[in-house]
This record gives C-alpha cells, structure tokens and sequence, in this order.
C-alpha cells in the first residue's frame, strides 16, 4: 500500500521495475499515455506494438467501478481506441452527470424520466447542475429539493403522484445567511413559522402519566447554559457547534474546551459570530475538567480503537452526566461495558455510531443538523413542540427537515445510532420527552430489526406514555426478499419475524399510536397531529423571530461563487493540488519515465523548459565539480564552527550559504554579466581587459590563488571539454579563453576558473540551446540563476561537513591565539 496515492500507471511502473525479470511471475505491462495533445505519429514511433496487440483504454484516475460507468473499453485495435477516446478525451463531468451525457442516446430511445430529490450541504447548486443537463440533453429531469419529502418522487416516477409543475427556486445556499437580518420571515415562506412556550395554564394531558425517568438520571440532557468537551481535533464540528450557539442567542459558546492526547496545551482559534476567540487544547482529560467544572457533557470523536478506553476515563469524573460517542465499529462486548457502568453512574450515552443529537435554541451535538443554512431552513434556532428519536443520524437530518415544514418546529431530537447494543434506547428518550413540559408530541423513526419498539407499545398501554407518538419503523422492503437481508447499520436485521419493520409498525399501530401508511406519508401524519393539538389548545402558536446573521466562511463563500479574492502570490513551477505532482506541466511519473535526473527537474523548476539532455548534464557536472573546496574556504569553515558549535544541521548549513557573495561564489553571476557585456558590445579582448585595468576593477571568473596555466584546475578543463564537445556554439567561451590568454602572459595564475568558466559556459547553453530566446536568456542571467548552482552545489559539501564533524565528534571550536595579530595602541604594546 502507498502511502500516498498514486495513478494506476505509477503502479504498474514500480511493479516493473522491482519485480526481477528472472523471478516466475513476469511483469509484461506496456502502456501508452494519451492526452488531448497527443501526436498519434509520434506516438506510434515510440509504441509500435500499438498497431500489433489488442489493447484497452481507460482512464488513468484512482477511481473504482469503471466498467461500471462506461470508463473502460476492451479489446479494442488503435481505431477502436481512438474512436472510444474521442467522446471522453478532455471531458470535465463527473458521476450521474457524466453518465446522462455519455448515456443521452440510449435513455433518449427509451423514453427515460429522472427524478431528483437532494438536500445535503450545497444542495441548490447539485439540483442546479442536474437541472441545466436536462436542458441541455433534451433529457426530461425533474429535481427537487428540500422542499419535497424525500420519497415522494417515487410516487411521481411511478404516476401515482402529480409531478408539480412549479418553478426552480432561485434561492442557492448561502441566502439564509446573507438575507437573515434583512428580512422579517424565515427562509421558509411556505407556512407561518412559530414555537410553542412553556405556559402556567396549558391544557393537561388526557391521562396523568405514571413516574417515568430511571433513578438518577434527568429528563433535561441539555439547556442553553450546557456546556461540553470535545475530545478530538474536530475544529470544524467545533465550529458548526460554535455557529448554532450564535444563531440560538446563546451568552456563551457552549464548548468550553478540547481534548486532544496528540499534542501539548494550547489554544485553538475559532470564530463567535463576527470576532475570533480562543478555545483551550488539553493534552490531558483530569486536566480539561479540573480547569472546566461547569462542563456536564462530553461529545467524543475519538476512534473505535479509543473511543472505550476515553469513554472511561470521563465517566471517572462525576461532572459528566451525558456522553456522546460518534464512533462506529466498537466491539460489541466493550459497548455493552459501557452501558453497564453508565447505569451504575447515572450518565447517558448517546451512540456509538451517531451523529449525536440537537436541542434547538440550546445546543447540538457536533455535526448534528448539517451546515448553518440546513439549521436555518429547518428552524432549529429555536424550539418548537415536537421531540423525534431516531437510530440514523442522516434519517434525523430528514426529520428536521419534515418536522419544520409540518409543524412548529423541533423541540429536541436525538440520533441513539445503529449499533446492535446504543448507549441509550428509544425508550430511554421517549420517557424523557413525556417528563419534559414544552414537548407536546413524539416521533418515533425505528428500523428493521431490535424489539425497541415494542417497549413504546407497552409504556402506551401501562400509560406512562400519554403524549400522542408518530411512528414509522423502515425497512418494510425486507419482506420482499427471499432471505435475510442486512440494512447499513449493524443493528439492521431482523433475526425473527417478531424484529422485522413490519411486525413493529403493526404492533405500534395496535398500541395506539399514529403510524403512516408508508414513510412518504409521515409528514403528512406528523402535520395531522400537530393541528389537532393546536386545534386542542394543547400548542399555543408564537410569533417566528428571526436569527441574527452569521458571517459565511471565505471558503464557503468561495465554492458558491460569491466572492473573488486576488491570490497572495502567483506560481507557476509546480502544482501538487491533483492526483499527481507536476513539475513545470510534466507528471512526476514521466519525469521518471524519461529519467530526466537532477539536471532536467532543475530545468523545469528553474527555467520552466524541458533543457536538452547535454544541458541536463552540464547542469549535473557543475553540480558536481562545485560541490566542495575543502574545509579552508570561508563557507566550509564557517560551517564547521557552527557544527563544532552544537548547532543543528539548517543552521550550520546557513551560516555556510551566507559566506557566498562576490567574493565567494558569487563569481559566478558576476562573470557571467562582466564577459556578456563586453562580448555583447563588440570590443576586442585587450580591450576589455585594457578597459577592466584602467577602471581599477578586477575580472570576475578569472584568476586563482592556486591554481594556474603551469598547473591547471582539472575541474575546469573536464567542463571545458565537455562545453566543447557538446554545445552547438560556444561564442563566450571562446571569448573569455582568449581573454585568459592575454592575462596569463601578464601573470601565470590568471585563469579562467572555474566560476569563470561555468559563468560563461552557463550563458552559451541559455543562449545557443534553443529551448531559450535571447531576451529569456538574458533575463535569467540578470536575475542571478547562475549563483543558484553555485549555492545548490555548494550545500552538498557544507552538509558533508557539517555531518564529518558530528561524525568525528569535534568539540567547540576556539581559534588559538598565536594565529592572531593583536593590533593595540602603543602605550599597550608589550
């Protein structure tokens, strides 16, 4: 497995190249890559066995079920992929989108419908792009959204429901947020918004409920002064936490802390509203509840791997009174001791395997509610009058949704999860919705399999339930199969007829309670009731106030396309955003394939250019010869008294690189501009040198303190060599070997050197290579790429330095003192 994940043809190169070609498993994997830019003629010469085999074409993405959607083509001759390519090559759709596309013949023959229902984060702009396909296919497509109960286009598709004929809403994601304080309704029109309060003279129940709540534990989970501990670096749960307190008109936010075991103390930076604040990071759980006693709920986003051993470490602190785990895959046996030592402590569990839970006007639990414009449309800024109890966590997303278009709203609503063995049951729950006051109705979303359910029956008929209950259990599709099936949750199966969803909605139908025909009539059901309670005086309807505005996040502003922002800073030497590193426009695969070496990845990130393979060695050579002069010159030794110093590697190799300038190094740059110039102008080499004299300014690259034409510098005679062998033209080279001919007689060691040589070298190749124009040419002479090799080259040796000296264990350096001229005034001399 790859630690990052790479393309099926980086795959298939590494298994090439390590699987030894005389072990029994053969690799004979050939491929040719294709882009829209792609020369078939060229292709052909280098893959001529093209024409030969028969071949398959798909898509080079890590993506699976390509078959599936169209993706991948068979057997195919080059005619054949050609033809399959052409409709596909450098199209930018995805999923359904793509496939009504490709797929517009066929599903225009058949005379196929779609119906779409989305909701979800961003949902507007899904329904928009589905919309705009059907228009422009010709293909009929009716979306919908959250507007419409979400099975309800099963009974259009079928005829059995009218397909309602209304326009698209204008409306996209962000305008619950930017329209809230503008206006006096709430995003949705559709009905008059209002919430039941809490009155001195409500009508009482038909029956007096019996005492409902175990010992120990209250019917109150949460209230708008509930304050919790994250475990877990969940910054962005934290943050939609943090939203849902401001649009509520919390004082407070209602986390008070983080715990997170991966890192010390510290601060985390969120926002309340339009300000910054700052949530403390504990390393340490005893920690985070020493520090906050007023906290009484934990909400744990640590793994199923953690998630126990976390769970009883809190439930050590008596503070605690109700934990939320959002884990799934927690064995069994370890939940069921959770359970188990939660009765014994009075705590309640909400999970595993939950999204976690909601009070609106209160708190919510982590990501409970989706984004801020889910929370407003659904109206869960405030309370309404009807309490839900769910095991899926999306379900109860719908359950929002269905109650706030029905109703006054939702009053709490908790997600207990999927697994075989929840923290807390729908018995649980329901028993404290009938305790609390301000819940007047109950919803009840149980599932195939458990016998939950059947406990609702009997506390109806023992009449410790006596508010009205909606129920709907899903799953009714099992019956339909020959065998047992198992839905998405682990708790999802019914092991006896007893468990299966139809069985249970027959029994709560039995027990009394309000039980749709089928899940597409539940809002309808939900809406019944509460306008008999309303009717009844039972829900007193109040006013809708809208929430205050909350800022949107720039990046979700950004993904809607509302704003624009001028980047901080432009690139354009590599891209490591997609599936594959890009160097310059070239995949780092072909950069391999085409074992480009040092010297080519410098020409793409330095020049942008793809150099020739020549240029790519000069490069490597100068690499080379100038990655180290002994330990005597200013930056090696510099280098060594830092490491002799205690210092870390970057440090000693900066203190080295901050020695190079004109006069160390920096030679390189200068002599490429000195002789350049003097080329350029058109004067002869005694003049310039005559030039260079007169103004009293040395000739950068030439002369050497060692070095001279008795005995020569041999890393200047095999680049030289090289230069002249390989460049199509040398004109500065030429040039500046005439000019040393000229210093030399005057002085034996006024060579070219090797920054000399390299400087002028380095200006032929930019100039004669043809992958430059003069003016690019020129342009990164001025600039200073030349140093660049210099300072690249040189780092191989300060590092080497730098690790002999912790190698040889050298202590710190002091310079002795006879070394020294100690110039003193007179009067001090010895």
């Amino acid at each position: 497995m790859s630690a990052k994940a790479i393309s099926e043809q980086t795959g298939k190169e590494l298994l090439y190249k390590y699987i030894c070609t005389t072990s029994a498993i053969q690799n004979r994997f050939k491929y040719a890559r294709v882009t829209p830019d792609t020369d078939w003629a060229h292709l052909l010469q280098d893959h001529p066995w093209l024409l030969s085999q028969s071949l398959v074409v798909k898509p080079d993405q890590l993506i699976k079920r390509r078959g599936k959607l169209g993706l991948v083509g068979v057997n195919l001759t080059l005619d054949g992929v050609k033809s399959w390519l052409k409709p596909r090559l450098g199209q930018e759709a995805t999923g359904i989108v793509r496939a009504i596309r490709d797929y517009q013949g066929p599903l225009k023959e058949h005379e196929v419908t779609i119906f779409v229902r989305r909701g979800g984060p961003n949902y507007q702009e899904g329904l928009r792009v589905m919309g705009e396909v059907g228009k422009t296919t010709g293909i009929p497509i009716h979306v919908f959204g959250t507007e419409t109960h979400m099975t309800a286009i099963v009974g259009m598709a079928l005829g059995h429901r009218p397909i309602p004929n209304q326009p698209p809403t204008a409306a996209h994601t962000a305008n619950f947020l930017l329209n809230a304080s503008g206006s006096t309704s709430t995003p949705a029109p559709s009905r008059t918004a209002s919430f039941s309060e809490s009155r001195a003279d409500e009508v009482a129940p038909a029956k007096k409920a019996k005492p409902a709540m175990p010992l120990g534990k209250s019917a109150t989970l949460f209230s708008c002064h509930t304050k919790a501990i994250v475990w877990g670096m969940q910054t962005r749960a934290v943050q939609g936490m943090l939203d849902f307190d401001y649009v509520c008109s919390r004082d407070e936010p209602s986390v008070a802390a983080m715990v997170y075991p991966f890192t010390g103390d510290h601060k985390q930076k969120f926002y309340w509203g339009h300000k910054e604040i700052l949530i403390p990071v504990f390393k340490n759980m005893a920690d985070a509840m020493k520090k906050h006693p007023e906290v009484d709920v934990l909400i744990s986003f640590a793994s199923l791997r953690s998630a126990y051993d976390s769970t009883i470490e809190t439930m050590n602190h008596a503070q605690i009174r109700t934990i939320a785990i959002i884990a799934e895959g927690i064995p069994e046996a370890l939940t069921r001791k959770l359970i188990k030592k939660a009765e014994q402590k009075g705590v309640t569990i909400i999970g595993p395997a939950t999204v976690g839970g909601i009070k609106p006007g209160c708190f919510k639990i982590g990501n409970t509610g989706g984004m801020l414009d889910n929370i407003l449309a659904s109206k869960l800024y405030r309370p309404g009058s009807v309490a839900y109890v769910s095991r899926s966590g999306g379900m109860s997303n719908e359950l929002n949704n269905i109650i706030s278009r029905t109703t006054d709203g939702v009053y709490e609503g908790v997600a207990i999860g999927g697994d075989r063995y929840p923290g807390s049951t729908f018995m649980d729950h329901v028993l404290r919705y009938q305790d609390t006051p301000g819940v007047k109705m109950i919803v009840v979303l149980g599932e195939i399999g458990g016998t939950e359910e059947y406990k609702i029956c009997r506390g109806i008929k023992e009449g410790r339930i006596t508010k009205p209950v909606v129920s709907w259990c899903i799953g009714t599709c099992a019956t339909m199969f020959s065998s047992e099936v198992q839905f998405g949750h682990a708790g999802a199966c019914a092991n006896q007829a007893s468990e299966t969803a139809v069985a249970k909605n027959q029994a709560l139908k039995e027990a009394g309670v309000f039980v749709p025909r089928s899940f597409d009539e539940l809002g309808e059901i939900i809406q019944s009731v509460y306008e008999d309670l309303v009717a009844r005086g039972v829900i007193i309807p109040a006013q809708e106030v809208p929430p205050p505005t909350v800022p949107m996040d720039y990046s979700w502003a950004r993904e809607l396309g509302l704003i624009r922002k001028p980047a901080s800073f432009m690139t354009s030497i590599c891209d490591e955003r997609g599936q594959e590193l890009i160097y310059a426009g070239m995949p780092i695969t072909e950069v391999f394939k085409e074992e480009m070496g040092i010297g080519g990845v410098l020409g793409l990130l330095w020049f942008q250019k793809r150099l020739p393979k020549y240029s790519c060695q000069f490069i490597e050579m100068c690499l080379m010869v100038t990655a180290d002069h002994g330990p005597a010159v200013s930056g090696a030794h510099n280098t060594i008294i830092c490491a002799r110093a205690g210092k870390d590697l970057v440090s000693s190799l900066t203190s080295g690189l901050l020695t190079i300038g004109d006069r160390f190094g920096g030679a390189l740059d200068a002599a490429a501009k000195m002789f350049s110039k003097a080329f350029d102008s058109g004067i002869i080499p005694m003049e310039f040198v005559n030039k260079m004299k007169k103004e009293g300014k040395l000739i950068m690259g030439i002369g050497h303190r060692v070095k001279s034409i008795n005995n020569p510098d041999m890393r200047v005679q095999i680049l030289k060599d090289y230069v002249r062998q390989h460049f199509p033209a040398t004109p500065l080279l030429d040039y500046a070997l005439e000019v040393e001919k000229i210093t030399t007689s005057k002085k034996p060691n006024l060579i070219l050197n090797v920054d000399g040589l390299i400087g002028v070298a380095f200006v032929d190749m930019l100039r004669n290579c043809g992958s430059f124009t003069r003016e690019e040419a020129d342009e990164y002479i001025d600039i200073g790429a030349l140093n660049g090799i210099f300072v690249l080259g040189r780092s191989m040796g300060f590092i080497g330095h730098y690790l002999d000296q912790k190698r040889l264990k050298q202590g710190l350096y002091r310079h002795p003192w006879d070394d020294i001229s100690y110039v003193l005034p007179e009067h001090m001399s010895m």
